[in-house]
C-alpha cells in the first residue's frame, strides 16, 4: 500500500526518459494483444495476478470476521451478526466504488490539498488501454480498486463486532455507510493518497492505523454513544460475563483471518516481488504466533485460567501490530512486536471492561490500541521517524473517533440507536429479523 499512483507514474516516466524513451512511451501499446507480445507483459501478468489473489484472500477475512463475531456473542443474535457482515461487504464495495477510491487516491484533484480529496465513481470504461496494461502500474486499475475496496469494508466490520447485541440494524447500516463512504477515504488519503502524512514520511505499510486504528476508534466512539449491554455491569463495580455461544466458530474465524492476513499484508507489496512478499509472509506469521503465545501466558497469569478468547485475540493483536511494518522489519523484530501486542491486548480488554466500555469481541483493543502500537513500532524497529509515527497514528485515531462520534450521535437523534430492552433480552434474531439461527435448539438461558 506504500506505492502511490502519482509517484509511480512520475518515476516510471523518468526512467523511460533516462533509457531513451519519450514521455509518450507507454502509448506504444496500441492494443492489449501488442502489449501481451512485449517483454513487459510477463511481469505485469504475475504482479497483477498476485494482487487479485491477495484481494480474494482479504475477501475471505470477511467470513472470518462473521464467524468470530458470531462465536463470541450469544446464539440469539447470530442471524443479526451474519446479516450485518453480509451488508458490510456489499455496501463497502459499492460505496468505495461510488466515492471512496477516487477520494482516497485523488492525484491532483484535492478539495483541500493533502487533507481531503475529491471523490467520484470509478470509470465505467472497459477498453481504455491504461486500465488494461502497465500504463497504470504493474497491475490494472480494476485490480487496484478491488484490492483497496476489501480494505475499506474491513473498517466497518471492526465496528460491527464492538456494537453487537444491542444496536438497531437500520441505524447501524446508516452509520457505518457514512463512516466508510466519507470518513475512511479521508484518512486513507493522508498517507496512501500522497496527503500530508505521506509528505512527512509517515509509514503505514498495510494499515495498522489507516485501517485498524481507524476502525477501532470508530468502534470506541460508537460504543460510547450506544452504551453497554443490559446486565453487563452490576452495582458495586461487578462485571457479569456474557459468554459467547460457540468457541469453535470463534476459533475458525481467527484462523480464517490469519490466512487472509497473508493477502492483506502480502498483497500490500503491490507486486509479486519474491523477496519482499516472502519476507512479509514470515513477519506476519511470526508476529501473529508471538501475539498468541503472549496472550496465552499473560491471561493465564492474570485470570488464573487459560482463556481461549484471549489467546485468539492475541493472534489478532500480533497481526494488527505487524501490519504497519511487515515489509520493514526482520523476523525476530516481528516476534518482539507481536509479543508486545499480545500483552497489550490482554490489559486493554480488561481496562475497557473496568471503565464500562462494553466490547463483546475485543475489537477496540485488538484493532484500535494494537493498531497504534503497530504504527509506533515502525518508528522503533522499522526505520520510521518515531515522532512522525506518533503524530500520524494519533491524528488518524482522533479523526476516526470524532467523525464516528458525530455520525452515531446524529443517527441516534434521528433514528434511535438501541433496540428496546425487551428486544435485547429476547434476542435481535427474532426482534430484528423474525428468524433464528438455530431453530431446532432452545437456549439454556438468556
Amino acid at each position: 500500500m506504500k506505492v502511490k499512483h502519482t509517484r509511480f507514474i512520475t518515476v516510471a516516466l523518468g526512467l523511460l526518459a533516462f533509457f531513451g524513451f519519450t514521455a509518450t512511451g507507454f502509448a506504444e501499446w496500441e492494443s492489449m494483444e501488442q502489449f501481451q507480445e512485449s517483454t513487459a507483459y510477463p511481469k505485469f501478468l504475475v504482479d497483477n495476478l498476485w494482487l487479485l489473489i491477495a484481494a480474494g484472500m482479504v475477501f475471505l477475512m470477511h467470513l472470518g470476521f462473521a464467524t468470530l463475531e458470531s462465536g463470541l456473542t450469544q446464539s440469539k443474535n447470530t442471524v443479526n451478526i451474519l446479516f450485518k457482515n453480509v451488508f458490510i461487504i456489499c455496501m463497502g464495495m459499492l460505496a468505495y466504488a461510488l466515492w471512496g477510491f477516487n477520494s482516497m487516491y485523488p492525484g491532483d484533484n484535492w478539495i483541500w490539498d493533502g487533507v481531503i480529496g475529491m471523490g467520484g465513481p470509478i470509470p465505467d470504461s472497459t477498453d481504455a488501454i491504461a486500465h488494461l496494461t502497465n500504463d497504470y502500474a504493474d497491475y490494472t486499475l480494476w485490480s487496484d480498486f478491488i484490492f483497496q475496496a476489501m480494505f475499506a469494508a474491513t473498517a466497518a466490520t471492526i465496528i460491527s463486532g464492538a456494537v453487537a447485541e444491542r444496536i438497531k440494524l437500520g441505524s447501524f447500516m446508516v452509520a457505518v455507510s457514512i463512516v466508510v463512504l466519507i470518513g475512511y477515504p479521508i484518512t486513507g488519503s493522508w498517507e496512501w493518497g500522497t496527503g500530508w502524512l505521506d509528505r512527512m514520511d509517515f509509514a503505514d505499510f498495510a494499515g495498522s492505523s489507516l485501517v485498524h486504528a481507524f476502525g477501532g476508534f470508530s468502534a470506541l466512539a460508537a460504543v460510547i454513544v450506544l452504551g453497554p449491554r443490559k446486565g453487563k455491569y452490576l452495582e458495586g463495580g461487578k462485571i457479569r460475563p456474557i459468554l459467547g455461544h460457540s468457541m469453535p466458530l470463534a476459533t475458525i474465524g481467527v484462523f480464517l483471518l490469519f490466512l487472509g492476513w497473508f493477502g492483506f499484508n502480502g498483497g500490500s507489496v503491490l507486486s509479486a516481488d519474491a523477496a519482499l512478499v516472502s519476507l512479509v509472509f514470515v513477519t506476519t506469521a511470526m508476529a501473529a504466533c508471538a501475539g498468541g503465545l503472549a496472550s496465552i501466558f499473560i491471561s493465564w497469569i492474570v485470570l488464573k485460567k487459560p482463556d481461549l478468547s484471549m489467546a485468539l485475540n492475541g493472534i489478532l493483536a500480533g497481526l494488527v501490530g505487524i501490519t504497519a511494518g511487515a515489509d520493514a522489519v526482520g523476523a525476530w523484530e516481528a516476534v518482539i512486536i507481536g509479543l508486545i501486542a499480545g500483552v497489550i491486548v490482554v490489559f486493554s480488554i480488561l481496562f475497557f471492561d473496568k471503565i464500562k466500555i462494553d466490547d463483546p469481541v475485543g475489537a477496540i483493543s485488538v484493532h484500535g490500541i494494537c493498531g497504534i502500537w503497530g504504527t509506533l513500532a515502525v518508528g522503533i524497529f522499522g526505520g520510521g521517524i518515531f515522532l512522525v509515527q506518533l503524530l500520524g497514528t494519533l491524528s488518524i485515531s482522533a479523526f476516526a473517533f470524532v467523525f464516528a462520534f458525530v455520525v452515531f450521535k446524529a443517527v441516534k437523534a434521528l433514528l434511535g440507536l438501541r433496540v428496546s430492552e425487551e428486544e435485547e433480552f429476547g434476542g435481535l434474531d427474532i426482534g430484528e429479523h423474525g428468524q433464528e439461527a438455530y431453530p431446532d435448539f432452545a437456549p439454556a438461558s438468556h
